[in-house]
């Protein structure tokens, strides 16, 4: 990337122009003087020549579309009337085999060469993108930090079919950070993994194949994909505002999907029958999703049998993965922030899992914002329970960064700090 001189003028021109008559801008991270800084992307969200931007502090949009704060003309931002520099990133790509597959990266290193740099690894979710070019990577790198980033196998421009095997993406991630640890030899300190929302299965269990002095993770699950589901089913229908009953019902339901799933669609089919009759009539019912067990619900036996493998189990989903169990081999030091209103990943088994991970000694540091969804968005609920998505929550990223950088200090925006010391 190249960095452009703007001069006085040329500032005071973007500063009392409005956006929409600027010049088109241009991608990259831009900081200020006081460590604020905003990451501009493309986005398939956003019409050609606008970008999305994503400021440190959550605050999100387009480039282009009326009211933004920002404003560029020849590849310049000024926010406020201020510059706001372009970051050289040094950009490094990289290729590396893992499991017989050519995986595809990028080295992402903040100017200079710091020995004492913190080097992360992102381990990534269940997302078919590529995370290459993508906001958290230069989100993290502009706070300080050196980032490598991957596409998983079988996405982006790494070989391989995609899965959601916790166990061989682990085992991806671990020689992500061997990649890494040699490209930035001399250039970094110590060297770990963040991991988002699937990630959050992945990255504990990839610091158990290979050193690590950190493992981060947020809005990820200490729980089974079995689990989940019910919690989901739990989650809606408590939203839904129905009582005991209906959460036993749901309940029994994940347990009879439960039962298909680890046999392979052999076996339930008496459990599932049982329910469905039990929840005809409900009208309530029908909309239960769960991630899996509504849709289910929803087929009849003749279906499940000839499809049912092909349709809910074509990943090599581990359904009842232990993830305290992982956990529990872990000494190495562990971030974890929740989102309060997690529809996706509701956390009430994890929440409870890590309070007692803390309390038997292991070191970790738990973060909850709240009124927030999976992802760490913050989100407008409409009467029908809907909701549409805001802004990051203010203080994640920085959370992230400075905890990351062993310099956790003040206030993260609404963030209750559980366990762990400051």
């Amino acid at each position: 990337m190249k960095i452009v001189s703007i001069a006085i003028a040329l500032i005071a021109v973007a500063a009392a122009t409005p956006a929409s008559a600027q010049g088109a801008c241009q991608p990259g991270t831009y900081r200020a003087a006081d460590g604020d800084f905003v990451v501009l992307v493309p986005s398939p969200a956003v019409p050609e020549p606008g970008l999305r931007y994503h400021f440190r502090d959550g605050r999100r949009g387009a480039t282009n579309e009326a009211g933004a704060p920002l404003a560029c003309d020849g590849g310049a931002v000024s926010v406020g009337g201020r510059a706001w520099m372009r970051i050289a990133f040094r950009e490094t790509p990289a290729t590396f085999d893992s499991v017989e597959t050519k995986l595809t990266g990028m080295l992402i290193e903040p100017p200079g060469a710091d020995p004492r740099r913190p080097l992360v690894v992102m381990v990534h979710g269940s997302e078919r993108s590529s995370p290459i070019g993508g906001l958290y990577g230069y989100a993290m790198a502009a706070q300080g930090l050196s980032v490598f980033v991957y596409d998983k196998r079988g996405t982006g421009a790494s070989e391989g079919e995609y899965t959601q095997n916790f166990e061989l993406l682990a085992t991806d991630a671990a020689k992500a950070l061997d990649t890494a640890r040699r490209m930035a030899a001399g250039r970094f300190g110590r060297a770990g993994f963040f991991g988002g929302s699937q990630g959050g299965w992945v990255a504990p269990r990839a610091a158990t194949l290979t050193k690590a002095d950190f493992v981060a993770v947020g809005f990820g699950l200490v729980a089974s994909p079995i689990e989940e589901d019910r919690e989901q089913m739990v989650s809606e229908v408590r939203a839904a505002g129905l009582g005991a009953d209906a959460e036993a019902l749901v309940g029994r339901l994940s347990k009879a999907t439960a039962t298909l799933l680890l046999s392979n669609f052999a076996q339930g089919y008496a459990e599932l029958d049982a329910v469905r009759r039990e929840m005809a009539g409900k009208p309530w019912a029908a909309k239960v999703e769960g991630e899996y067990s509504g849709a289910m619900a929803r087929l009849s036996d003749a279906e499940l049998r000839r499809i049912g493998r092909a349709r809910f189990d074509n990943l090599e989903l581990i359904w009842n993965y232990d993830a305290v169990a992982v956990l529990r081999k872990l000494d190495t030091p562990l971030l974890w922030v929740l989102a309060g209103e997690d529809r996706e990943a509701p956390i009430e088994t994890t929440r409870g899992a890590l309070m007692d991970l803390a309390a038997a000694g292991k070191p970790v540091d738990v973060y909850l914002f709240p009124e927030t969804d999976h992802g760490m968005w913050e989100y407008v609920q409409h009467p029908d329970g809907s909701r549409d998505v805001t802004r990051l929550t203010d203080g994640y990223l920085k959370l992230l960064g400075d905890w990351i950088k062993g310099d956790v200090a003040g206030r993260y925006g609404r963030a209750e700090h559980l366990t762990g010391k400051r």
